[in-house]
């Protein structure tokens, strides 16, 4: 792999900033609301609002369940962020969010079909757990589904925590940052562990950091079989062991892992827990140097490294790779296997929808992640350490991925609409294709202009 400097990638990693203040102003906005209907003539309102529509307005009362039938809440979702811990940014609030959101939302229709509306809220007025769940309660009569976004720890363990367990709750709620990571690493780590020759049980696991996407990847790996006792976490004072000053609280979420994890009673910092692990997972600050080359030297062979962190990683993977590692993945696209929830969320909520799912279970993420895996062998013909992922430009992916989700809520009975498999398939493929072909045409018909004065 080509070395590449510190600054060389900070001046690279500067220029789509250039262009996003550009553009953003240019088309004030990524997104807007289109009609799905025909609008024939000025009569036709008449059909579409009053009068005519008091009578899909009249069954709807009568049945609730036909909401989905009248109306487009079987498509659409919300992007609920209060905006306290955008990825890169931190604390920025909710109308610094929005352009966040967007983009989320545009990801959502382009790839995956999605209607998805940001709603960022106050902080300062809904800034608890509680106060969010009761918004998202509110607001699920509008909603297919609720997509969380970019909520600060451990407020957004509770919300998701307390949406996903609530029987008011009659929609599927995910949050991004911990289930949407959690399925495209663990799709990683499916590929890593079948090149290497490693069992998902013997594997010693390095978690560095201990925030909402390492803490939705571990509960994931623990639904899928993964052996906790070879889970070792690190935080910002060192490794998590029980009798540690600060971990004593029940009501801390890290209280939960120092209950299973590390049963050595480990103590020390993420070098010490690196020594003869099979695997390290570190979503925490921006590197290099974060992760150092001696720490990897020190772990098993064939170790596999996942240095998550942006814009630059923990550790440059030319040098995780002199260091001993046989398999390195970072969150950049301009670096071999980039690990990004991009890859999962369009096609999970696509299969959910579909099948108008009451909830997003952990069994529907871990199939997603398989079929995200086995696609790599089916495009390349093999596995190899520098292609463990398939990238955002192969559609399919969406396609299989909510074939896999669907059929898996219909298996677990949480399914409002029964699809064959072919059923799927034909619905997800031909809403992600009419999502780009209206694309398509705004742009080839101007209505969405060209832009040129691009920084390159």
């Amino acid at each position: 792999m080509k070395k590449i400097s510190k600054e060389d990638l900070l001046r690279k990693s500067r220029i789509p900033g250039i262009n996003a203040i550009k553009m953003h102003k240019f088309y004030k906005g990524k997104i807007q609301i289109l009609p799905r209907c025909q609008i024939r003539d000025y009569s036709d309102f008449a059909i579409w609002y009053s009068p005519g529509v008091s009578a899909p307005s009249n069954e709807i009362f009568n049945d609730v369940q036909k909401v989905y039938d009248y109306t487009n809440k079987w498509n659409s979702i919300a992007i609920v962020s209060d905006g306290t811990r955008v990825l890169g940014l931190g604390d920025i609030g909710p109308e610094a969010a929005l352009p966040v959101m967007e983009g989320k939302s545009m990801l959502f229709k382009y790839l995956g079909g999605v209607d998805a509306i940001p709603l960022c809220i106050s902080k300062d007025q809904c800034c608890e757990a509680k106060q969010i769940i009761e918004f998202v309660k509110m607001i699920q009569p509008t909603f297919g589904g609720i997509n969380l976004e970019d909520i600060e720890k451990p407020k957004c363990f509770s919300v998701l925590d307390g949406l996903r367990t609530d029987p008011e709750v009659k929609i599927p709620v995910w949050h991004d940052d911990q289930q949407g990571t959690a399925c495209v690493v663990l799709a990683g780590l499916i590929n890593s562990l079948r090149i290497v020759g490693k069992k998902k049980d013997d594997v010693k696991i390095v978690f560095n950091g201990v925030g909402a996407a390492n803490f939705g990847i571990y509960r994931l790996l623990k639904a899928d079989g993964f052996n906790l006792k070879k889970f070792l976490f690190v935080d910002s004072r060192g490794i998590l062991y029980q009798g540690r000053s600060d971990l004593e609280d029940s009501k801390d979420y890290k209280y939960e892992l120092v209950g299973f994890s590390n049963p050595e009673q480990l103590q020390g910092d993420c070098g010490s827990a690196m020594e003869g692990a099979d695997i390290l997972i570190s979503s925490s600050i921006p590197g290099p140097n974060v992760i150092k080359k001696e720490w990897i030297s020190k772990m098993a062979d064939d170790a596999i490294i996942f240095v998550l962190a942006n814009p630059i990683p923990e550790i440059f993977p030319w040098d995780a790779l002199e260091a001993g590692a046989r398999i390195v993945g970072t969150g950049r696209s301009d670096f071999p296997n980039q690990v990004n929830n991009s890859l999962c969320f369009p096609g999970v909520f696509r299969g959910t929808l579909d099948v108008c799912a009451k909830t997003i279970t952990d069994e529907m993420c871990i199939a997603a992640s398989y079929a995200l895996a086995n696609l790599v062998n089916e495009i390349k013909g093999c596995l190899i350490e520098t292609c463990i992922l398939p990238t955002m430009e192969y559609e399919e992916l969406f396609i299989r991925e909510a074939v896999v989700t669907g059929l898996k809520a219909i298996e677990q009975g949480i399914a409002r609409f029964r699809l064959s498999e072919d059923e799927l398939y034909s619905t997800a493929k031909k809403i992600i294709e009419n999502s780009h072909s209206e694309l398509k045409i705004l742009m080839k018909k101007g209505l969405i202009p060209e832009f040129n004065d691009y920084t390159k």
